[in-house]
């Protein structure tokens, strides 16, 4: 959901296109020492264009404003004379506004002139676009300057600049000028009445986009991160969880306005959900409403699943399931399951969800929302069936590994209303591990980084040492034991109670392709002790390890040879090793 305005081309010490000065470039020779030469005014008037065109900017108009803003980049910082020379550049700004907005070049200049112009002059240049609010706003160029313009009020508003702004100019006669509040203001009232047209537009979009985190108070991440300069409308599929607003204090009437806006999401609701231009609007306006308006992004959400579930019946469940499948609406049930609060979001999967998680993570397109439905778990006690009866959770490895409810990977039945059955420990150790989904491995290492894993290590410790021995084998298992080694969640009391299980699979685990990374992993971070007990293993079957196209490279690394002829020898080896491993450690600690 890239909303940044496209980068200006850096602009140096150059001339229009030819390399040569030219006429049009007499009299630009190096200023007086001391003393900046400002640019000349480009001529009166723009070049012919055809009646109902955009106005087209002249060869010269186009070289004034290069020369003029390489000239104020290279003004001090400070001071009368940059002031003066602002004021008229802006000057020449307003006057060509729309000119500059609707031309590539011009377009990109005018973006970095705004960055650099001070409270009044922007104003003045804004007021002159609003008559071709539309002209500009759906134009390819033109969206990027508004972006521009409205991504300035972190800067400008509500700082003392409005202020010292007016005082300067108390004494000037440049007309009223509006202020920026009533311009946005302005801007976002124009934008309800014709709402959908303009979330609908390709460039349009951009514009609503934008104006709903400035409303807000709130820059999401993906705005300020995304690489400047692209126009696609086709979002790229950032992590919505790693978009971090920077948030700005905003007067109450933008939180308002914002209401507004949102409420016209409401009325067109079906829109939003399928159209791919207009459902990116919605996006934002979520995740803008979940930082500072949280009842009405919950008003939003629960209309949008409303929307969905009574739509036509899907043959293998509910409704939501097909827009799941889509493309446009699964990318809007992406950020709606990333604002849900716990409670609705665990009546979402009760409702619509429950039995098709392994279905969903085979998907190529639904595999996406499930994944954001994991990232908004927030205790290993939601879903599955089992967090009552208690005993049950000793179970939830299997279960989230594999994707399936507690009834469904047991083969109970259990009639609707009944208790709960308890877990039957002996039953659940007679059963082999089911498959290990790429989804179920995620869900597990993100608990495993939870502040207190206790609910998931107890399962983890429950299972047997062939159930164990599968999950360190299985390509997408074997980084649950990768995450139980490395999270700093998980104490060294808790991770060899798990870890003990593997005794007497270390064979095992050395001649399999997954299982024997697990065990480098285990071997490199294990003490003297453990070492030994893990060489004594493998030496057991020396000759079987050495035949396999894996376990040859773990009796290598276990220096197993030198472990069977010269103990003595192996042992201050490995003890120099572990030595060198606590300095290190102690070094990085530090």
């Amino acid at each position: 959901m890239g909303l940044g305005p496209r980068s200006p081309h850096k602009v140096g010490r150059r001339f229009p296109a030819g390399g040569k000065r030219g006429r049009g470039a007499k009299g630009s020779g190096r200023p007086s020492p001391g003393r900046e030469r400002q640019p000349r005014p480009p001529p009166v008037g723009l070049s012919e264009r055809a009646p109902d065109s955009h106005p087209h900017l002249s060869p010269e108009a186009l070289g004034y404003f290069r020369r003029a803003l390489s000239a104020l980049k290279e003004a001090p910082e400070t001071g009368e004379e940059r002031d003066l020379m602002v004021h008229n550049i802006m000057k020449e700004v307003e006057a060509q506004a729309l000119a500059l907005s609707t031309n590539r070049t011009g377009s990109e200049m005018l973006q970095e002139l705004l960055g650099l112009s001070p409270l009044k002059p922007l104003c003045r240049v804004w007021a002159a676009l609003r008559s071709n609010l539309r002209t500009v706003a759906c134009h390819r160029c033109g969206v990027h300057v508004l972006q521009s313009a409205l991504l300035q009020l972190p800067r400008l508003l509500g700082s003392a600049a409005e202020e010292e702004e007016e005082e300067k100019e108390e004494d000037g006669n440049d007309g009223p000028t509006e202020t920026l509040e009533e311009l946005v203001l302005g801007l976002a009232a124009e934008v309800c009445d014709d709402f959908l047209f303009y979330c609908g537009d390709t460039h349009g979009s951009f514009v609503v986009r934008t104006l709903l985190q400035v409303l807000g108070g709130t820059v999401l991440e993906s705005e300020r991160a995304r690489p400047r300069g692209s126009q696609s409308s086709e979002a790229q599929r950032a992590p919505a969880w790693e978009c971090k607003p920077a948030d700005f204090e905003v007067p109450e009437t933008f939180l308002n306005r914002l209401q507004d806006l949102s409420s016209c999401f409401l009325k067109d609701i079906a829109v939003f959900i399928t159209d791919k231009i207009s459902s990116f609007c919605l996006q934002v306006a979520l995740q803008v409403l979940h930082c500072k308006l949280p009842q009405f992004c919950a008003h939003l959400c629960n209309a949008v699943i409303s929307y969905l579930s009574t739509c036509s019946s899907s043959v293998d469940g509910s409704p939501l399931l097909l827009f799941l499948r889509d493309q446009t609406s699964s990318r809007l049930l992406e950020q709606v399951l990333l604002v849900l609060e716990p409670p609705r979001l665990q009546s979402l999967f009760e409702e619509h969800l429950q039995g098709q998680l392994q279905t969903l993570a085979a998907h190529p397109i639904a595999n996406f929302p499930l994944q954001r439905l994991l990232d908004a778990v927030t205790t290993p006690e939601l879903a599955f069936h089992c967090a009552e009866p208690s005993s049950r959770q000793l179970a939830c490895v299997p279960l989230f590994a594999t994707l399936m409810a507690y009834e469904v990977y047991y083969g109970l039945t259990e009639e609707e209303g009944a208790v709960p059955a308890e877990h039957q420990v002996e039953t659940a150790s007679a059963r082999a591990l089911g498959e290990v989904t790429v989804l179920g491995s995620l869900l597990l290492q993100h608990l495993l980084h939870f502040s207190t894993p206790g609910l998931v290590l107890r399962s983890l410790g429950a299972l047997t040492g062939l159930q164990l021995l599968a999950l360190a084998q299985s390509p997408a298992g074997s980084h649950v034991l990768d995450t139980i080694l490395t999270s700093p969640s998980v104490t060294r009391k808790q991770r060899r109670r798990v870890l003990q299980n593997l005794k007497g699979q270390y064979v095992a685990l050395a001649c399999s392709r997954h299982g024997s990374r697990v065990l480098d992993a285990i071997w490199s971070g294990a003490a003297l002790g453990a070492r030994k007990e893990i060489a004594a293993e493998l030496g057991e079957k020396n000759q079987e390890l050495i035949r396999d196209a894996f376990g040859h490279h773990v009796a290598r690394n276990v220096a197993l040879t030198t472990f069977l002829k010269r103990r003595e020898a192996w042992e201050q080896q490995q003890g120099a090793v572990a030595k060198r491993r606590r300095a290190l450690n102690s070094i990085l600690e530090d």
